[in-house]
Order: structure tokens, then C-alpha cells, then sequence
């Protein structure tokens, strides 16, 4: 049967997600004049209305037409792949502090789409978390547009003083105190003690707001993307920084 009526530009959509699903998930459409007493026992007042069911039981439901980005969002959470899975699996872990563990989640993620945006984050901060500059570098050359581009264009200053740190580029001709500091902070960040490189690059900013050319903030600001808002020490160093600068 044809779709009709509000329906004519929302069931094209579903059709095609589904035969792209390939078998993920199965859709079925419901006339609702013809099957009024489906209609009564769901609650169908208008339509388009798609309801999701797992198990004989209703998992998720939207009413109206959406934007296609929204209905793919929509089936993920209902019907994930393994690649979504995956991806879950690998920011739960970081959210643990196991970025090795993440990290081979994101690369299984990204095997299954390769251009997921979201998947191709999550791996480079693992791979910051280890102090691996030039694989994160390399990942975030040309990184696409997408709603993940800021974030990851926070990251790049601390992934290009990684792989400085990583070629044995020095970081200044000149190594005053504060150019020791910040050579130390960096390697602090290589070996994974992380709170103490924060330390030293507060101290650097409370004598230098603006050292290198804002190298030292840039860096500061990508150390706490890194760490994401749901590790326990973003607040602390974030209010710290933020206290400094202002």
C-alpha cells in the first residue's frame, strides 16, 4: 500500500533506513482507519506516529515527521549495531580512565564505519590519554565537519606539542624557568600523570597569562577536553583556570 497523507514524507524515509538496516530492525505500517482498535490500544491520536518494540513490548516512540538525522538517532538507540555498541562500550571506558581498553572499542567501531565522526573522537582522546601524539595528530588532520569538530579542534594544540615532545623538536631556543616548566609539563602528560601536568601549567599562566602565544592556555583547555566533563578533576581544574585567567 501507498503511503497517504502526512505519512507521504515520513515512510519513504523509514523504508529506505530499513532496507539499509538490512534486517536490523523490521518496519511495519498500520493503516489506523482500518485497524481502529490497534489505533485505541496504542494511543494513536495523530499521525505519523512509530513506535519501536523489542520483545512484544514498546521500547520508544516518536509522533510527527523528524529530520532524517533525528530518525537514524532514533533507530540506533532502539536497534544498535555493533559498531554502536562498540562505540558506547569505548566512552564508558573512558569515562573509567582505561583509555587501552577504549581505544581498541573505537578502532572496532570504526572498522564497522569508518567515518564516524563520533568513533574517530573517542579514539583520539584514548590515544591522548597515552600520550600517542602523532597517531592522534595524524587522526585529526582534515577532521570533518560534523557536530565533533570543535571538540576535536580543542585537542589539536596538545597533540601537536605531543608529537614534538615524541620527534625530540625543541619547544623554545631559549629554556628559561618557565620554558622548563612547560617542556616538563608535556612530558607530565606523555607519561600520563595528568593532574600534575595541570599543576604546572597553572603555574606558568599565574605568572604568564598569555606564555607562547597562549600555547600553555591552548593546552590546558585540551587537557580538559580530553578528560571530558564526567571525569571527576574537569570541575577542579577548569574553576582553577578560569581563576587564573580571570
Amino acid at each position: 500500500a501507498e503511503w497517504c497523507g502526512p505519512c507521504k514524507t515520513l515512510g519513504p524515509i523509514l523504508e529506505r533506513l530499513a532496507e539499509e538496516a538490512k534486517g536490523k530492525f523490521r518496519l511495519a505500517k498500520v493503516n489506523v482507519d482500518q485497524n481502529s482498535n490497534l489505533a485505541l490500544r496504542y494511543n494513536i491520536r495523530s499521525i505519523p506516529a512509530v513506535k519501536a518494540f523489542r520483545d512484544g513490548a514498546m521500547v520508544a516512540e516518536f509522533i510527527g515527521v523528524q529530520p532524517e538525522g533525528k530518525i537514524r538517532e532514533f533507530i540506533r538507540e532502539v536497534a544498535p549495531d555493533q559498531g554502536d555498541l562498540n562505540l558506547e562500550k569505548g566512552f564508558s571506558l573512558l569515562d573509567m580512565q582505561e583509555p587501552e581498553e577504549a581505544e581498541m572499542c573505537f578502532r572496532d567501531s570504526l572498522e564497522t564505519s569508518s567515518e564516524n565522526t563520533r568513533a574517530r573522537l573517542g579514539l583520539i582522546n584514548s590515544l591522548l590519554l597515552q600520550g600517542k601524539g602523532n597517531e592522534a595528530d595524524d587522526l585529526l588532520l582534515d577532521f570533518p565537519t560534523s557536530p565533533e569538530y570543535a571538540s576535536a579542534a580543542r585537542l589539536q594544540p596538545l597533540a601537536e606539542a605531543l608529537v614534538r615532545l615524541e620527534e625530540n623538536i625543541p619547544f623554545s631556543e631559549a629554556q628559561d624557568p618557565l620554558d622548563a616548566a612547560f617542556d616538563n609539563a608535556v612530558r607530565l602528560v606523555k607519561m600520563g600523570n595528568i593532574e600534575a601536568a595541570m599543576d604546572g601549567l597553572l603555574e606558568i599562566l599565574r605568572v604568564d597569562k598569555h606564555f607562547r602565544e597562549d600555547e600553555a592556555r591552548l593546552i590546558m583547555v585540551a587537557i580538559l577536553e580530553m578528560l571530558g566533563d564526567k571525569n571527576p578533576i574537569t570541575r577542579q581544574y577548569r574553576g582553577e583556570l578560569a581563576s587564573v585567567l580571570f
